[in-house]
């Protein structure tokens, strides 16, 4: 149940930043009860899922998570730009999230 908690945390992550998004470009303030949300419900998932993973290991998912989505939903949603060296670091953020937990 745990892994389902950070999951939910890195989901929330992801977009509680596209609200954050969303109120930059507009500037309506209903996206700020957005972001406020999803970060609450981020940080609750992510305290549950602490119960029962190690803090290492719960934390660099959860921020793998969170950086993977925010670029890939940036990329297809924002018309950010989609670089090799930025598809390439964020390959490796994944990777190093998938070791770290492959060698704990």
């Amino acid at each position: 149940m745990s892994w389902i908690f950070l999951i939910l945390a890195g989901c929330m992550e992801v977009v509680g930043v596209i609200f954050m998004k969303n109120f930059v470009l507009t500037n309506k303030k209903i996206f700020l009860l957005g972001i406020a949300s999803c970060f609450i419900l981020s940080f609750g998932f992510l305290s549950q899922a602490m119960q029962e993973l190690s803090m290492g290991i719960a934390y660099a998912i959860w921020t793998g998570i969170g950086a993977a989505g925010g670029v890939l939903l940036g990329i297809l949603f924002f018309k950010e730009s989609k670089s090799f060296l930025k598809i390439l670091f964020l390959c490796l953020i994944i990777a190093s999230s998938v070791a770290l937990k492959a060698v704990s």
